[in-house]
Parts: C-alpha cells; structure tokens; sequence
C-alpha cells in the first residue's frame, strides 16, 4: 500500500497542495509497522522547508513597498542565510533592497528579513540545547540531537556549548546590579508590610571543581536552596571568584519565592568568609546560623586523630596522661557548642591547644600530637570566627527546628557532582562553569521555559492550552 503525505497551504488568494512524501509498506513483519525514524526524519526537513520558505514569502510580499510612499523597493542583491532549526538548517536567499528616497535614511540600502531573523538559530532549537547540555555533557547532548533530531549536519559538542553560552550571557544581562545592601526602609516601614508568609531556610554551601589553565588547582563553586515552608524549593549557585552579582543573585532568589522584608529566613552555611559575606545585608529579619553538621564534622575529626595519641607523655622527669585528658576535652567542647556555649568551648580550646603544645616532639615533625595541635588551632579559629553564628543547637533541635544543612548536601551534589562529573576529573573555567551552573539551576527548578517565554511571548503558546487543559 502507499501512503501520500501533502501540505496543503490556505492564502487569502486560494489553496495550494504539495506533495511532501510518498511511503509504500508490506506488512510482513513488525519491523514494517508505521513510520521510521529515518521516514520521519526526511518528512519533517521536507514539511520544515515549505513551511519556512511560505513564511519568508509572506513576509517580504508584507514589507516589499515603503510604508511611506507606498513605492516599492528596488532589489540590490541577495546573499544566502542558514537558519538552524530543530528540523535540519535551512539555507535560503535574504534580498538586500535600496531604501526609499522618499525619506532620509542612514544607509543606502537594507535587509528586510533583518528585523526576523534576529538570530540564525530557532529559540525552540536554543532551548533543547540549553535544556539537555545542563543535565548531560556537551558531547552526549549533541549524540541525543543527532539521533532523534532531522538535523542534516554533524553537531559538535562545542556548539551545544557555545549556544548554551549565548543564553547564558542573555540571561545573566538581565539580572538586576549589584548592592551591598538590599535592605530597604525602616522598622516602621517593616511592620507596616501585610503579613509574611511562612518563614524560609536558606542553606549555603562550596564544592570544588578542577581548574582547566591549572590540571593541579580548584576553585571553588558555591551552591545554595532555598526551602520555603509553603510552596517550591529552589537551587542556585554561583562561582565567587568569577560572579560580580553574588548577592543580586540570592536576593533575585529569593525574591522569587515571594521573600518581604518582614519574614524571617534562617540562613545555614558553612562557616567560611566567601559564603558568610554572601548571605549579609540581604532581609532585617534574617537569622544567620552556623550549620551544626560542619561543626560536628570537624570534632569528628579531631576525635578520630585524638584515639592515635600516645596514653601519656614525660616531661621534666614527670609522667603525664595525654589521650584520655584528650578526648575528654573534645567531648566537653563538643557538648558546650552543642548548646550554644561559646566562651567555655574557646576557653577549652585555648587549655586543650597548651597541653598539646606541652607534649609536642619536637623533634618529630609528623607525630600525631603535632598534627591534632595545628588542627585544634584551626578549628579554635574557625569557632572565634563564627562564633556569633553559633545558638543552641539543643534548644532548637528539641523544637523542631532546623540545626543542619544535610538538604544542601545532596543539592552540591545534585548541581555540582553530576554535571561537572569529578570522578571523570572534568576541568572547567570559571566562566565556563558558572554560566553553565546558571543554566542548570534554571533547568533544575523548571524555570529555562519561562526565560524563554519573557524573550519570546509566543514560545511553546501550546503549553498554554495544555495547562488550561489541566486546570
């Protein structure tokens, strides 16, 4: 049997019918059932040909006569141009005609599909790019295009990139300037906003990825979510050293999620500078907590370093116990920051950091005592350093509040770890992977088609009807 396939085109002026294709089947097996991908492939550049060629005609007949005069326009020349779209890239004749003397014009001549074809690549086509390159690698996404996309011609990996790039830069153009502050008004001000809504969580933390000029180094990449108690989590990151809107971007976030400057929001983070900057000046009614889950970590550690100790040490002809006055230390220190004790978990630090410094070799550079000491001289550091961060972890767990940021744990990885792939030992630019981290964030929170949507009001209009649909 065969199988006419026809594109009938309705103008003010009649009806015209093409034939696009003709398939002839034999049932005489399963592999023989309905259309191949190869088939629909070649109909879908066929009917995508026509369709567009229809379009550019109907165009140019629009805008062949000045609008002034009503004179037509002389025809100068034509030059070829490729317009890549999901369904192959079309190469077609854009005329350059001379521009009417009926009025002043900078230039002697002009291209009416100018004003079209602002980009030679379709927005559909942009956002599939866009879309897969932020979940997979560029290469992958580029097999995925060519094995189910009518696209004539090799796609190259850099291209999906580039193309992800170009949107990228789009949207980060968009994005509002930086402040130092976003707190706006006063307290009188503050108060008089309608009621907020539920609080929020913002938990903050780094990873790293590997540097591309330098196989050797990292940098680091910072990853946040924010959870609302009503309504839809969303991730961001950014890269510190690259990113010049670190806090327009934050603030843009959660803005996003309908944040007033009257609603309390509980910020977790990790303790360090790039990160505790990040999340300042940013709401009035902000909470800045240190995540209990580094603090405990770094204990952790210590303990573990503090079981390697000898069980005593000499000094001066006298005997000394050194493991267990040890780890009793830290499981005090511990117990003190658990609820909210600073000043006693510093000075136990401060007494714990003498008695290791007693009992140090020196002569053994690489003992366990001197390696337990610079530790606990670190973290006495990084506790005087935020210790202003630091409640009571046990009044607020017994609350049922949050004290930890395991949720942002999984979200460097869920952002980081599997898209920039450290076991494949990746490596990056820092521009390169923070306009890729934007896309992905975007992608990850459902929010690419509505980036697409305010660039072209009529992008995916059939989402619309189905969204009706539903509702």
């Amino acid at each position: 049997m065969k199988f006419k396939i026809q594109l009938v085109t309705q103008t003010e002026t009649g009806e015209d019918i093409q034939e696009l294709a003709c398939l002839e089947r034999e049932t005489e097996g399963l592999e023989s059932i309905g259309i191949t991908l190869a088939e629909a492939k070649a109909l879908l550049v066929t009917l995508q040909k026509q369709v567009v060629e229809q379009q550019i005609a109907d165009y140019l007949s629009v805008r062949q006569r000045c609008p002034h005069c009503a004179q037509a326009f002389r025809h100068k020349d034509q030059h070829p141009v490729v317009f890549r779209t999901l369904f192959g890239n079309l190469e077609f004749p854009s005329p350059r005609w001379f521009q009417c003397d009926c009025q002043p014009h900078e230039t002697r001549t002009f291209s009416p599909l100018a004003e079209l074809f602002t980009e030679h690549c379709s927005p559909e086509r942009l956002y599939l790019e866009t879309k897969w390159a932020s979940l997979v690698s560029f290469d992958l996404a580029a097999q995925l295009f060519e094995d189910v996309l009518p696209i004539e011609t090799h796609i190259h990996a850099t291209s999906v990139r580039n193309h992800l790039q170009r949107v990228a830069k789009r949207a980060e153009a968009g994005l509002g300037e930086e402040q130092f502050s976003f707190i706006d008004g006063c307290q009188m001000e503050w108060t008089a906003l309608p009621r907020p809504p539920a609080p929020i969580t913002v938990g903050i933390d780094g990873g790293y990825v590997r540097k591309w000029d330098d196989k050797k180094t990292h940098f680091e990449v910072i990853v946040g979510k924010s959870i609302p108690e009503e309504g839809t989590s969303k991730c961001f990151g950014l890269i510190q050293s690259y990113d010049d809107k670190p806090k327009r971007r934050l603030f843009e976030v959660l803005k996003g999620q309908g944040m007033q400057l009257n609603q309390q929001i509980t910020f977790f983070s990790d303790g360090g500078d790039t990160v505790r900057n990040l999340q300042l000046y940013l709401n009035p009614e902000a909470e800045h907590l240190l995540d209990w889950f580094h603090v405990t970590m770094r204990l952790t550690v210590l303990n573990q370093t503090a079981k390697g100790l000898p069980m005593t040490f000499d000094d001066e002809d006298q005997r000394y116990e050194l493991r267990e006055p040890t780890l009793k230390a830290i499981e005090s220190i511990k117990w003190y920051l658990w609820h909210g004790n600073t000043y006693e978990a510093l000075q136990h630090l401060e007494t714990l950091e003498m008695d290791l410094d007693a009992a140090t070799d020196e002569e053994n550079k690489d003992s366990v005592t001197r390696k337990l000491l610079r530790a606990v001289e670190e973290f006495h550091t990084y506790i005087a350093n935020n210790q202003t961060f630091i409640p009571n972890y046990g009044e607020r767990y017994r609350q049922g509040d949050r004290i930890s940021t395991g949720f942002v744990e999984s979200a460097v990885n869920y952002v980081v770890a599997k898209r920039f792939t450290k076991r494949q030992q990746m490596q990056w630019s820092p521009k390169g992977a923070h306009l890729l981290l934007q896309m992905r964030t975007r992608v990850l929170n459902g929010e690419l088609e509505q980036t697409f949507r305010n660039w072209h009001p009529g992008f995916r209009a059939a989402n619309d009807e189905k969204i009706k649909k539903v509702a």
